[in-house]
């Protein structure tokens, strides 16, 4: 994708902040990324330290997660392996694009954040709307979290327990509720509330071998399945036209890692578009590969009877499933304080430009707002894990938000972008890419406001 003779309009000081406000330049940066700060970038030609391969694994480690346990079902929903198959290589498409899309703005911009090029790019009303669907996002994500943990510690829990009268009885200390609320004010909330997360960096290699882990285990389950297995019912078409709709919030939900795009592709040692296309379609394939071995092993094993949750298909007592439900609890506490970390980061930024006062003229307040913005966030969202006991009502409803960061943002910028460039004539190349930004953004908008709608009518007031 050529680089335009105009230069894209920056123009965003309506809202002016500093360079530290609300952390910007940290917010939604992997924690095993290092980038160079922005302001020595313009002295100077400082470049990141990240080779292409290694931006190649980081941007597995920011696609790959807990998502993965959504796709058997997901299959299911879509009618089947063909469909599911065919549907997640339509999407893998537009996934790629819009990431490469986002590399070209921030260049352009010289922005270096997901949340900065729209505000460059796009403008104030997007550049908000942005920080607030991240916001959104990353709090729907962290309810999505303790449900998984409470999902995985009661199978857990029920192998623990000999007696099976016991497992359903009333104990409090079997309690989901108890489970839930204990490991979260012990494990996660100690964890949420330092002002940086980098003593987090190291979490997300154990984080990648958990999800690899994972994924073998449910293939191998496959290949050779437990003899007491029943045979069962596989659906090889979606049960409606409209089902197939279903299952897009959990391949957008599952390849969303376009909000810490940019910062990965800033940090590599050279920044540029077609390397960066190189480096996002490898690890995209490499995701590819995880979540359909996941997503028809999981599927062909169970049926239309998965569960959203793939592992809590699986009996209680097998021993390979039991270590993989410990991986992933151990993935999520990890994950769940650097969610938290970023949707805190944009709502002090959105709250510092909104009041405009500075870091520096507010770091008395500071820690106190920090506190109440956590203990707040923490609150919230176990209050809600504990009611909303089924991951896939909280996916459908955060995957619909993915789209927009998938397709939506994206489409903008591309649009955004070609319109700024000084041209005295329009060649065919340039309408394509408008046409394709409109598309993206259509299409987008289709997925958010369906399995919005879906998620609001159906799921979460069944």
């Amino acid at each position: 994708m050529a680089q335009g003779t105009g230069s894209i309009n920056s123009d965003y000081k309506d809202w002016e902040w500093s360079d530290d406000a609300g952390e910007r330049a940290r917010l939604l940066q992997s924690p095993s990324v290092e980038t160079v700060p922005k302001n020595s970038e313009s002295q100077g030609n400082s470049l990141g330290a990240t080779s292409a391969l290694g931006a190649v694994f980081i941007v597995v480690n920011a696609a790959l997660g807990a998502g993965l346990l959504n796709f058997p079902a997901a299959f299911s929903m879509a009618g089947g392996v063909a469909a599911g198959i065919a549907l997640q290589m339509c999407m893998l498409i537009f996934i790629i694009g819009g990431l490469v899309i986002l590399a070209y703005c921030s260049q352009a911009s010289n922005e270096r954040t997901y949340q900065e090029v729209v505000w460059a790019v796009c403008g104030k009303v997007p550049g908000v709307l942005c920080e607030v669907a991240i916001a959104v996002y990353t709090f729907g994500t962290c309810i999505a979290f303790l449900i998984i943990i409470g999902d995985q510690q009661d199978k857990i829990i029920a192998a623990l327990v000999k007696d099976p009268e016991e497992v359903g009885s009333s104990r409090w200390y079997t309690d989901r509720k108890f489970t839930i609320s204990i490991t979260a004010f012990l494990l996660i909330l100690p964890l949420s509330i330092p002002k940086e997360i980098g003593f987090q960096k190291y979490a997300s290699s154990l984080s990648v071998i958990g999800t690899w882990y994972v994924t073998a285990v449910i293939i191998i389950k496959y290949i050779w399945p437990d003899k007491e297995l029943v045979p069962v019912e596989i659906p090889t078409s979606p049960s409606t036209w409209t089902a197939v709709f279903n299952a897009m919030p959990t391949i957008c939900f599952g390849f969303q890692c376009h909000v810490s795009s940019v910062p990965v592709f800033n940090s590599m040692k050279q920044p540029e578009v077609k390397t960066w296309g190189a480096v996002v379609t490898a690890a995209m394939v490499i995701a590819l590969f995880v979540y359909t071995g996941t997503g028809i092993c999981g599927f062909l094993t169970f049926g239309a009877g998965v569960e959203q949750d793939v592992l809590m298909s699986y009996p209680s007592n097998d021993i390979p499933v039991a270590l993989a439900r410990a991986f992933i609890i151990l993935c999520v506490l990890t994950s769940y304080p650097i969610l938290h970390f970023c949707g805190r980061a944009v709502l002090e930024g959105l709250w510092l430009r909104y009041t405009g006062v500075t870091v520096e003229e507010d770091v008395v307040r500071e820690r106190r707002r920090r506190l109440l913005q956590t203990i707040s966030w923490f609150l919230l969202t176990l209050l809600l894990a504990l009611f909303i006991p089924d991951i896939g009502k909280v996916i459908s409803v955060i995957g619909g938000l993915a789209a927009c960061f998938i397709f939506v943002f994206p489409g903008l910028c591309l649009i955004q972008a070609k319109l700024s460039e000084i041209q005295e004539t329009r060649a065919i190349s340039w309408w394509a890419l408008v046409s394709y930004g409109v598309f993206m953004v259509t299409l987008g908008a289709f997925i958010f406001g369906q399995t919005t709608a879906n998620a609001i009518f159906v799921d979460l007031t069944a």
